[in-house]
């Protein structure tokens, strides 16, 4: 399980982790059937810096300026991991003709049009809308709400790897195996465990913590589909780009909610 975790860190951070004895291949692909286990716990160290951030910059700054910096943080601890895989998701789907064209695009290290808009529109939804929290409901109580999405919006990102075929064969996405039915649904119970008790903890109501818990995964679904029908299944980017449209929702029904109740 620690094997697990620690795979988990670094395939989804860029967290600084130290290569230990007991290791087999500390570099190497993680082998998702296995490390899945350990995502929700690995999403909540991956988060906790941009949480932590959250509370000190608020002494500091207005909330505007503290969800910008906030932002930065996650970039800086995720290596913009998922960023990239939206970014890439936007260019493929929105500026190839056929399937083998829009697969090129997405693998091209090159940003375009499609992708730049879909990272610009990203980060000012995400920090306005922590700006609002903030503004709202104070930053201890938005630091403990974006510890409980994080566990969730990676399962989300996980969506694509469950019900697609790879569009790649060849690609990561297949290197790394997809974890069976009951492995995902008992890690998504622990991930919910983990999120109603921060949701809790942040002062939300048993209707928000219900409210919340689907809007991530019921979000991703018009991506699954354009991904079957545009490249025929999933790759990593998908999977990253999941993971960006969940959060972003996550976000956005807490904020919809806080205001609702203020």
């Amino acid at each position: 399980m620690l094997c697990a975790l620690i795979d988990c860190i670094r395939f989804y951070s860029r967290l600084p982790v130290p290569v230990f004895a007991f290791e087999k291949d500390p570099h190497g692909l993680p082998h998702f059937p296995h490390i899945v286990r350990m995502l929700p716990l690995a999403s909540l160290i991956i988060t906790l810096p941009a949480a932590v951030v959250i509370v000190l910059a608020d002494w500091f700054w207005s909330p505007l300026v503290t969800a910008s910096l906030t932002l930065t943080m996650s970039v800086l601890s995720t290596g913009a991991f998922h960023e990239d895989g939206l970014a890439d998701v936007a260019d493929g789907l929105g500026g190839g003709q056929t399937v083998a064209r829009r697969l090129e695009i997405m693998t091209d290290s090159r940003i375009g049009t499609y992708g730049g808009a879909a990272l610009v529109l990203s980060f000012l939804l995400r920090i306005t809308v922590l700006a609002d929290l903030i503004d709202a409901l104070g930053a201890t109580e938005t630091a403990l709400l974006v510890l409980a999405i994080a566990p969730l919006s990676r399962m989300a990102g996980l969506l694509p790897l469950m019900l697609l075929a790879n569009a790649k064969p060849d690609g990561k996405a297949a290197a790394v195996g997809r974890p069976d039915g009951t492995t995902y649904l008992a890690t998504l119970a622990v991930a919910l465990l983990l999120s109603g008790a921060l949701l809790w903890w942040a002062g939300c109501e048993v209707e928000t913590v219900l409210l919340v818990w689907p809007i991530g995964f019921i979000a991703v679904m018009p991506l699954l589909l354009m991904a079957r029908r545009l490249i025929g299944g999933q790759t990593g980017d998908v999977a990253g780009a999941a993971q960006q449209i969940a959060e972003m929702a996550f976000l956005l029904t807490l904020s919809a909610c806080a205001n609702w109740t203020s």
